[in-house]
């Protein structure tokens, strides 16, 4: 699927670690749980990372709190220890965790600054959502709000803030409004980018630390691209 570098146990960014939790970026083609294309998940890359760093023998815990689309990019949250990981899966899903987004998209959308919300259709056949105005039976209530950043060559970036956390509801929402991802051919962009990527990235997250219970923020850097790099 992508040429990319994509995360191993040695070059593996780490923004955060303690005794509870490990926060990595993701790296745009990592998948973060196994499946049919039998590639190895971030999940096992993190396992081995902790296994190598601590020397431990035998199995290492790691739970997976949340999920990053394949070809997108950012902070992803594990948990080190049994007692973190039920904690912090109530925080994701009751929404109790506050998630920025950046994304280039490849046309300026209406306004500069709007809340947008849909309900969402699943086709799991498809692996792809759909967005309606109004409600429809099957969907799910989407709510993002998104400000135009930055006005680049030949796309604009957007600051997403997200309210609910559905099926590719970034990537429906944006594209439903004419602004569709770039690199997202899924999605309707133009065209796909050469490795596979869509310009979308988890930027920052906060949320309560699950046994400190203080609230924690990360901030994750974008993929190094002309892109990206153009933006600020």
């Amino acid at each position: 699927m992508s040429l990319s570098v994509r995360s191993t146990h040695s070059n593996l960014h780490v923004l955060f670690e303690d005794n509870h939790l490990i926060v990595v970026n993701k790296r745009p083609g990592d998948i973060v749980q196994g499946d049919k294309t039998g590639d190895v998940p971030l999940s096992d890359v993190v396992k081995t990372y902790l296994k190598t760093k601590y020397d431990k023998p035998g199995n290492v815990y790691l739970g997976v709190v949340h999920r990053l689309d394949r070809p997108t990019s950012g902070i992803l949250v594990f948990a080190k220890t049994s007692k973190a990981l039920p904690r912090l899966n109530k925080l994701f899903s009751e929404g109790k965790t506050k998630k920025v987004y950046w994304a280039v998209v490849t046309r300026t959308p209406p306004k500069d600054r709007d809340i947008l919300v849909h309900w969402l259709v699943r086709n799991p056949k498809q692996n792809k959502s759909y967005a309606h105005s109004k409600e429809v039976s099957n969907g799910k209530k989407a709510i993002l709000e998104y400000k135009v950043i930055k006005k680049l060559d030949n796309h604009v970036l957007l600051e997403i803030d997200l309210k609910t956390g559905r099926h590719h509801q970034i990537r429906a929402q944006l594209a439903t409004i004419g602004s569709t991802i770039k690199g997202d051919l899924k999605y309707g962009a133009p065209r796909s980018n050469k490795d596979g990527s869509i310009h979308l990235h988890a930027r920052t997250l906060t949320l309560e630390h699950p046994v400190k219970k203080q609230s924690i923020s990360f901030v994750a850097p974008p993929p190094e691209d002309a892109v990206w790099k153009a933006c600020p």
